[in-house]
């Protein structure tokens, strides 16, 4: 793990291009998670309905963790394997309940 941030302000969001795994709070209380190379664009995809079809209508959303991995193969595997957890390892993983 390259790096690692846990309830991010926006001004600690990277900009640069690189491999990054995610998670997002959903108004609904729900969490998900994904992979990106782009996470600024990522999230503004997110915001504006434009994204994975799982968070449409469920906003606002709230980054609340993202890591950075060295590659795609590193994302991939490590978005499965955040997928897998269940909700009380998800939040020990971001620190604590989100908002």
């Amino acid at each position: 793990m390259k790096n690692c941030k846990k309830f991010t302000s926006a001004d600690e969001i990277p900009s640069h291009k690189s491999h990054f795994v995610y998670i997002l709070a959903c108004a609904d209380g729900s969490l998900y998670t994904g992979y990106t190379t782009e996470l600024l664009r990522r999230l503004a995809m997110h915001n504006e309905g434009k994204g994975a079809k799982y968070t449409r209508g469920r906003g606002p959303l709230a980054l609340v963790f993202w890591e950075e991995g060295p590659d795609r193969s590193w994302g991939l595997k490590r978005e499965e394997g955040i997928k897998r957890l269940n909700r009380k390892q998800k939040e020990q993983l971001i620190g604590g309940t989100p908002r």
